[in-house]
């Protein structure tokens, strides 16, 4: 091969290399004052693109979508804050915040104005769903398509393993309050993340290490409020079910069929109050998008692309 030849190939190949690998988008980490609350806060993505709202859940943060957020925000504009109690959000000396569902919500709900989403679809897992769940009844034309990752929006969802809680929100004593400590342990944020995991060698120990960290910084009574409240989530099911059946938004429930909390009865529950509600399983737990996040972001652009402009 004479060296046009050579100069050609190797012109072809870089173009082909830099067609197929796109360069990762750059994430910034921010915090944003809301309602006495420093909300902190990762975001990335071009500013004009379609917005997309990343909510955490129990035992988790923003970190949890780590790897998510450069693949998103090749074409949309990514925002993930961590909610009040979890993560690097920090209330502010001398505010008095009472941690319920709504609380949490409201001050979201003002970060996404301050952030200015008019629009935006939003991925919620665990506590996000009932965060966006509000979110949503509330803004329902700001919301352009729904992505739940073991976020539950039915009662059939619920497992068993709720008992002790549902105990506590029926009678919420000292007694029945103290039992609910157990749920954020070390051991057991870890068992969340690896239970119903085929191969627990995919999960990454800092996730439920930093998880269990910011539980010791902030203090477990912030959590324990929000296991005691999270009943009010339940009564408010039938508001949710309304949105639903009125608006139809784009929705795709992709779940970990082993989680131990919200069982698959709850991902296929969707598509009673809209039936083109999409519903994927995955052989995995819980913390689905630790084990199988490759597969939740090609099928999460894939709806995205279909769904929102």
């Amino acid at each position: 091969m004479n060296l046009k030849s050579l100069l050609l190939a190797a012109a072809t190949l870089g173009t082909a290399f830099s067609a197929s690998a796109e360069p990762s988008a750059q994430v910034h980490y921010r915090t944003a004052d809301i309602q006495g609350v420093s909300v902190f806060y990762r975001e990335a993505g071009p500013a004009d693109a379609p917005a997309v709202l990343l909510l955490h859940g129990f035992g988790a943060s923003s970190y949890m979508f780590r790897d998510l957020i450069p693949v998103l925000a090749q074409r949309y504009r990514v925002i993930a804050p961590d909610l009040p109690g979890f993560g690097q959000t920090t209330v502010k000396p001398g505010i008095a915040f009472d941690y319920t569902f709504d609380n949490v919500a409201s001050v979201i709900d003002a970060f996404t104005v301050e952030k200015g989403l008019d629009r935006y679809a939003i991925y919620v897992f665990d506590y996000g769903a009932p965060v966006g769940w509000r979110l949503a009844v509330a803004n329902p034309q700001k919301i352009t398509a729904i992505v739940s990752q073991n976020g539950n929006a039915y009662e059939e969802g619920l497992s068993a393993g709720w008992a002790d809680m549902r105990k506590a929100w029926a009678d919420p004593t000292a007694e029945n309050r103290e039992a609910l400590r157990r749920f954020n342990t070390p051991d057991m944020i870890k068992w969340q993340y690896t239970e119903g995991v085929r191969d627990t060698s995919l999960i990454a120990p800092e996730s439920y290490q930093l998880a269990s960290a910011a539980i010791e910084r902030i203090g477990v009574e912030p959590q324990m409020d929000l296991l005691l409240d999270y009943g009010s989530n339940v009564r408010q099911y039938p508001q949710l079910h309304a949105f639903f059946r009125q608006y139809q938004p784009p929705t795709l429930a992709i779940w970990g069929k082993n989680d131990p909390f919200f069982i698959p009865a709850g991902a296929e529950a969707y598509k009673r109050d809209n039936p083109k509600a999409e519903v994927r399983f995955l052989d995995t737990g819980h913390f689905a998008i630790e084990t199988h996040g490759d597969e939740i972001a090609t099928r999460m652009l894939e709806f995205l692309d279909r769904n929102v402009k």
